[in-house]
């Protein structure tokens, strides 16, 4: 007499399921964004570190081990859903030094699904843009200027 119903169980798996079915997405999305900082502030450290050799040696590197990362290869991974791709081309080639530096999600990885923004980059001017899955400048939503 004191337990519960058949019927009150169900309504709460009910309730239960909704809740579930409502807060599961806006977990990932948060999660996805978490990532993408974690990828746009290891973007941004690498930009510091190019730009910090500059000063010293006035040329950028493709090297990971001249920016003070020892002997990682690349890509650089960061955590287990971002690869980080560095770009310098040859000074000789080229009136004035550059760099590109990319992150794009790790295959099969879940960061992979999020459509709104599979590639960040930075040049050695700061300029940052992002990319969606379509190949489509979203620079506003990824890095939030």
């Amino acid at each position: 007499m004191a337990g519960f119903t058949l019927i009150e169980l169900m309504v709460a798996l009910v309730v239960a399921a909704v809740l579930i079915l409502i807060a599961i997405p806006g977990y990932q999305s948060q999660i996805r964004s978490s990532r993408r900082t974690e990828a746009k502030t290891a973007l941004l450290d690498l930009a510091g570190r190019e730009e910090t050799l500059f000063s010293t040696k006035n040329v950028y590197s493709n090297l990971p081990s001249d920016l003070g990362y020892g002997a990682v290869a690349l890509p650089i991974q960061v955590g287990s859903y971002y690869q980080v791709m560095l770009l310098s081309p040859d000074p000789a080639s080229i009136s004035q030094p550059s760099f590109t530096i990319t992150a794009t999600p790790v295959a099969g990885s879940s960061q992979a699904q999020d459509a709104a923004c599979q590639a960040f980059s930075v040049d050695q001017l700061g300029n940052q843009t992002a990319l969606d899955s379509g190949g489509a400048l979203n620079t506003k939503t990824c890095w939030g200027t």
